[in-house]
């Protein structure tokens, strides 16, 4: 049954954030799992390590089975929930996300563990994409959407900046597994936010196309390969085969998923509705603030701790810039949209970024002011253009569409974000000689560092401004098209 409110919902789109605040709370909370989960989990990987007696790279597939699998199923879930019901997928994977977090209490060996990761994996591939989706279904207005969107990612960032900490907290007075268990409260009010909150999708929302298996296949396949890729770039180096195969792989799964659903009769994804002029420009600054943020964050990191000797403490101090303007920022982004319109906020919040790294790529070897400069350019671009790109894509697209548009423009932002850190790793295992955690270095090493950070830097910077430039392309062809 349709609870009474979710029916007043349906029969009359919300007029206020008030109106529907049931179904943000449970929306929120979706959001506040994706963005808590791997920031907690990392503070507890060396003690699950000594607990069970796991190597560094099962430790790596802790995180990394996770973050795949939610990448590469997004685009399959997307398209189901189109056709099936959003809130209905949403749910299911609610429940199983409750239900894997449980299970981490029965975990007693690392292969076990990777498991529940898995199933994780699945449930955020579930339900991730919908938050985006289903908020934009609740209101009519453009204004109120972004608002309800920036809403809706504050406290999911609340929850990433808060993550680390809190699970350093809890593994002082608590085991390790309390710290995917709180998965759990989450999850429950999440479903019960949604199901009292959002109505059921009538038949008129969804399309019953059938599903496009091959396509999913060649999709899921690409997007798995290129997530893969940038690890194998950062730990075996470009030397090694095995990044490059992984790379090329995606590449042509890539090509084959584009010819694929060019010549599909039901494409899982139509290529028309991507060359939307609101769709392409939302995807390439998407991927701009992607590729540029991760970039960002992996290059300081490595600066901070490595070059300049800063302890992990003292290094996570220097990132609060980023921080504080990641989660205050919020309450700017509707004046500032209101002041200047989504499109022109979608450019310059994306340019900001690209500008941002490139102080860094420019100034950072001159000292903090310039890191932290370079931090809350980039932090304030990325805020703005999360939640504003997101919606122009949404814009965009058929009302029977728009979950599969949220799940492209999060794969774009994780696709691009891993292709960062693999450009970045693969030009410091050029440029430096030796392993870069490497104590001391030498005189030698440390002008290697500044080379190749200056080099990964600009280089992000050229690709993340092309994307930007192309995305304001789009922007100009719609406004010819509004004019004629």
């Amino acid at each position: 049954m349709t609870s009474p409110l979710a029916t007043v919902i349906a029969a009359r789109p919300a007029r206020s954030l008030r109106d529907a605040w049931v179904a943000l709370a449970g929306l929120s909370a979706v959001f506040l799992f994706e963005m808590l989960d791997n920031s907690i989990l990392n503070v507890a990987l060396p003690t699950i390590g000594r607990d069970l007696h796991a190597s560094t790279t099962a430790l790596q597939w802790v995180t990394g089975a996770y973050a795949v699998v939610f990448g590469g199923l997004m685009l399959a879930f997307g398209a189901m929930a189109d056709r099936f019901g959003r809130r209905r997928i949403m749910l299911a994977g609610l429940v199983l996300l409750g239900v894997a977090s449980l299970a981490t209490a029965f975990v007693s060996t690392v292969e076990q563990l990777i498991a529940v990761r898995v199933a994780m994996g699945v449930a955020a591939a579930m339900t991730t994409p919908g938050s985006l989706a289903l908020s934009f279904r609740l209101f009519e207005e453009d204004e109120l959407r972004v608002r309800a969107t920036t809403l809706i990612s504050t406290v999911g960032l609340v929850g990433l900046a808060i993550g680390p900490t809190a699970g350093g907290f809890v593994l002082a007075i608590a085991p390790w597994q309390v710290l995917l268990l709180v998965n759990v409260p989450i999850a429950v009010l999440a479903f019960f936010g949604v199901r009292l909150g959002i109505a059921a999708d009538t038949p008129a929302e969804l399309h019953r196309d059938p599903i496009d298996v091959a396509g999913a296949v060649l999709g899921t396949a690409a997007i798995v390969l290129a997530l893969v890729a940038p690890t194998l770039f950062v730990n075996q180096g470009a030397g090694s085969g095995a990044p490059w195969a992984m790379a090329s792989g995606a590449v042509l799964g890539l090509v084959l998923f584009y010819l694929r659903e060019r010549s599909a009769t039901y494409p899982l994804l139509d290529p028309k509705l991507v060359a939307h002029p609101l769709v392409s420009s939302g995807l390439a600054f998407k991927a701009a603030a992607g590729l540029a943020t991760a970039g960002l964050g992996y290059l300081v990191t490595l600066q901070l701790q490595l070059d300049w000797g800063w302890t992990p403490a003292l290094a996570a101090i220097g990132m609060l810039p980023q921080v504080v303007v990641l989660v205050a920022g919020g309450a700017l982004i509707g004046p500032f949209v209101r002041r200047v319109g989504l499109g022109r906020a979608a450019w310059i919040s994306a340019a900001a970024v690209v500008f941002g790294l490139a102080v860094y790529g420019s100034l950072s070897r001159f000292g903090y002011v310039w890191i932290a400069v370079a931090l809350v350019l980039v932090a304030a671009g990325m805020r703005v253009v999360g939640v504003v790109a997101g919606v122009n894509v949404l814009r965009g697209l058929p009302a029977n569409r728009t979950t599969i548009g949220a799940a492209l423009t999060d794969t774009a932002t994780e696709v691009t974000s891993g292709a960062g850190i693999a450009i970045t790793g693969t030009i410091l295992a050029l440029v430096f000689t030796g392993p870069l955690t490497t104590p001391n270095w030498s005189a030698g090493q440390t002008s290697e560092f500044h080379l190749a950070s200056t080099t990964a830097a600009l280089t992000l910077t050229a690709l993340a401004a092309a994307l930007v430039a192309y995305g304001i392309i789009r922007t100009r062809h719609l406004r010819k098209e509004s004019a004629a």
